[in-house]
């Protein structure tokens, strides 16, 4: 590989965001939208932490399909205007898909281990 890094890289605490993905079972949530059904296949959930803040779920982009059968993304902003609670009305539905997102990232119990020197 033909690649070189400089620097130490830094996160920025201020606002931290990390988003899950979950592919969801074929047929198990269907959003319907200006009278039109949406099957849903996966979902991307971006939680944030603002200034070391407890994780709040903001946003979920959800991959669909759409009645003629082609693929299309669909985004629903969890968080109210203000940003400070939850927006009003709110599927439960997709709520479901928050808690599935946030209790998968927590059950998987994913470690890393930088890789040793002779690989690096």
């Amino acid at each position: 590989m033909d690649l070189s890094a400089t620097g130490e890289p830094v996160i920025v605490q201020e606002d931290t965001q990390v988003d899950v993905g979950v592919h969801l079972r074929p047929g198990t949530l269907t959003l319907t939208q200006n009278g039109l059904d949406f099957a849903v296949w996966h979902a991307l959930v971006r939680f944030a932490s603002v200034q070391a803040n407890p994780w709040t779920a903001q946003e979920v982009k959800f991959s669909a399909q759409d009645p003629d059968g082609k693929s299309v993304p669909l985004t629903v902003d969890l968080l109210n205007d203000a940003c400070d609670g939850p927006r009003a009305g709110v599927p439960a539905g997709i709520w479901k898909v928050v808690a599935l997102a946030a209790t998968s990232a927590g059950d998987v119990g994913i470690t890393y281990t930088p890789p040793g020197p002779s690989l690096m």
